[in-house]
């Protein structure tokens, strides 16, 4: 069996899964693998189709990158391991802790959202072309950043981003909507474990992004405190997308006190 793509770090009883988002990479959690990696054992993994994994657009839906960090778990034989998710990372983690419950100890959503349906025709339209939908993923992440963010981080991911493949960033998206509309709550009633939301932006129908405030929520908040009975709100304000790039700081010490009560 093929495993996707991972560095292990750390020595650690309590292993930490970090799966990143769209159209981005592993090297995203360095600086929570830095700060968490002398107390705890990290996995950082790249999805198929990003980083060093491969990936066919057939393999790119959301059920199959569950199944894939699921078959890590347990071909590396971890404890229960708190899985930590970014934007479409967290709807993956969320399937692997279904797949692979054993090997679960808790979830971290890092910026999670839920596309609506009409995002459908959209969509579409903007993926009729391969300039519209690089067009599309340009606007989309260069809306993830605030004027606080380091422009040469900008810059790399963006550009990261925009080298995806179209065919397989537009199943992607695709894939999401899917999942977003017809499996993503189900799914999350499903958990049995110990949930915290990192958050820190709100994405209106239209996908238009805007910083949270201390104590705001959201469409996507109020979901998720309905299916996850006792689920830890942490809002990280005005920040954009990226809190672990732009925010590191408070982003490792809030997943610190989530692991800190897990034990």
């Amino acid at each position: 069996m093929t495993l996707i793509h991972h560095v292990v770090s750390g020595q650690g009883q309590q292993p930490i899964v970090f799966v990143h988002g769209f159209g981005c990479a592993l090297g995203d959690w360095d600086r929570q693998v830095a700060h968490l990696s002398p107390k705890y054992r990290t996995v950082a993994v790249d999805l198929p189709g990003h980083g060093s994994t491969p990936g066919t657009p057939e393999a790119c839906t959301v059920e199959r990158y569950g199944a894939d960090v699921a078959e890590l778990l347990r071909a590396l034989n971890l404890p229960p391991a708190v899985l930590v998710g970014h934007s479409m990372g967290c709807r993956v983690v969320t399937e692997a802790a279904l797949q692979a419950p054993a090997h679960t100890a808790g979830l971290i959503l890092v910026d999670g959202s839920q596309f609506a349906a009409a995002m459908e025709p959209v969509m579409r339209q903007r993926f009729a072309t391969a300039e519209g939908y690089r067009s599309m993923v340009n606007g989309m992440f260069e809306d993830m950043f605030t004027a606080k963010s380091d422009p040469a981080t900008v810059a790399a991911v963006v550009a990261r981003a925009g080298a995806m493949p179209a065919e397989i960033g537009a199943r992607l998206l695709t894939d999401m909507l899917r999942y977003d509309t017809g499996r993503f709550t189900a799914s999350l009633t499903s958990l049995r474990v110990p949930v915290m939301a990192l958050q820190t932006t709100y994405s209106n129908e239209k996908r238009e992004r805007s910083t949270m405030k201390a104590g705001q929520s959201s469409p996507f908040l109020a979901m998720l405190s309905t299916a996850v009975t006792g689920a830890r709100i942490e809002i990280v304000a005005d920040t954009g997308h990226f809190p672990q790039l732009d925010e590191p700081a408070q982003t490792n010490a809030l997943m610190e006190s989530f692991l800190t009560s897990l034990a």
